[in-house]
């Protein structure tokens, strides 16, 4: 069985639409925050979309005080959030967590090359 597809364009679409998309592996079980093409624990290209939950815990942060090239904001919070089985890399807004802090998504960015990135605020 192949995968339904879940492109990068459709992740980001429903980010933007206040949704968050993962993948589920039907032969391992193993859920993804990102589309894939193939399972990364098993390999398997049978992967469905599923919806994840838009509220969860805090798995790791970091504080950007030295950005890439072309951003100009400094000390800006990125989390990895997880999200049942799932986890999500996103951008803080508000108030800075910890890990296992309570977080929801509330917004979305786009950079100027149209990446879109999931926002979290405390919750």
């Amino acid at each position: 069985m192949m995968s339904d597809g879940l492109t990068h364009g459709e992740w980001s679409e429903a980010v933007a639409d206040g949704e968050l998309l993962g993948q589920r592996c039907p032969d391992c079980g193993a859920v993804q925050g990102a589309p894939k093409a193939a399972c990364p624990h098993c390999g398997s290209t049978a992967l469905e979309t599923v919806a994840l939950p838009t509220e969860g815990a805090v798995y790791t942060e970091t504080t950007i005080n030295v950005p890439p090239a072309g951003v100009e904001e400094r000390g800006y919070q990125v989390v990895v959030v997880q999200l049942g089985d799932a986890r999500v890399m996103g951008r803080l807004r508000g108030d800075a967590v910890g890990i296992g802090d309570r977080v929801a998504l509330s917004d979305s960015i786009t950079d100027e090359d149209g990446y879109v990135a999931p926002v979290f605020e405390a919750v």
